[in-house]
């Protein structure tokens, strides 16, 4: 579940960044996510926020002479309990303690949702730090047109915004996969 606001754990960090770089070179990515992980429950949570800015700006500085963002995401506790991070807030508190350009928020829908709602004001104020987006529906985390969540509203809001990164579809399909892609029609992806 990641080491990044784990204590301790630092030179385990540094050398999950060494091992990431084979793979980030392959697949010739610029987004590498540094997971928060789930610290240990007696641990103190100045010490884990000191950790996870200590990270950040290792990955960042590390990352740099590639070209690659460092990411970090709120995940909500219902999918993992005792993540360190999970509010968007603290999200940009964190990337703006680091202080490094190449640094930068994947936004998950649905695990904001889950947190926090207010989707569309979370992604209008955090627009400027989101480098990635995510998207699956609630309550079951299936397809994006079923459920809790308005995408065609969202996807448009990232439209007028002018977002031109990925859109992940993290969700479980409901059914048959290729059939579950229906709802991506509209948006030129064929199931």
């Amino acid at each position: 579940r990641g080491l990044a606001s784990l204590p301790g754990r630092e030179a385990d960090f540094d050398r999950s960044l060494e091992s990431a770089l084979p793979y980030v070179k392959a697949l010739e990515t610029t987004r590498v996510h540094m997971v928060a992980g789930i610290p240990p429950v007696d641990a103190d949570p100045n010490v884990c926020k000191g950790t996870f800015v200590r990270n950040l700006r290792a990955a960042a500085a590390f990352f740099a002479p590639h070209g690659v963002d460092a990411l970090i995401e709120p995940i909500s506790r219902r999918d993992i309990p005792g993540f360190f991070l999970t509010r968007q807030e603290d999200a940009i508190a964190y990337l703006d303690e680091a202080g490094a350009p190449n640094t930068g928020l994947q936004m998950d829908f649905y695990h904001c949702q889950i947190v926090q709602g207010d989707l569309t004001a979370h992604l209008r104020r955090n627009f400027a730090r989101i480098r990635h987006v995510q998207i699956s529906n609630l309550p079951d985390r299936h397809e994006p047109d079923t459920g809790e969540v308005n995408y065609t509203h969202i996807l448009a809001e990232l439209d007028r915004l002018g977002y031109d990164g990925w859109v992940g579809c993290e969700y479980y399909p409901a059914g048959d996969a290729e059939a579950g892609l229906g709802w991506a029609r509209p948006y030129g992806i064929r199931g």
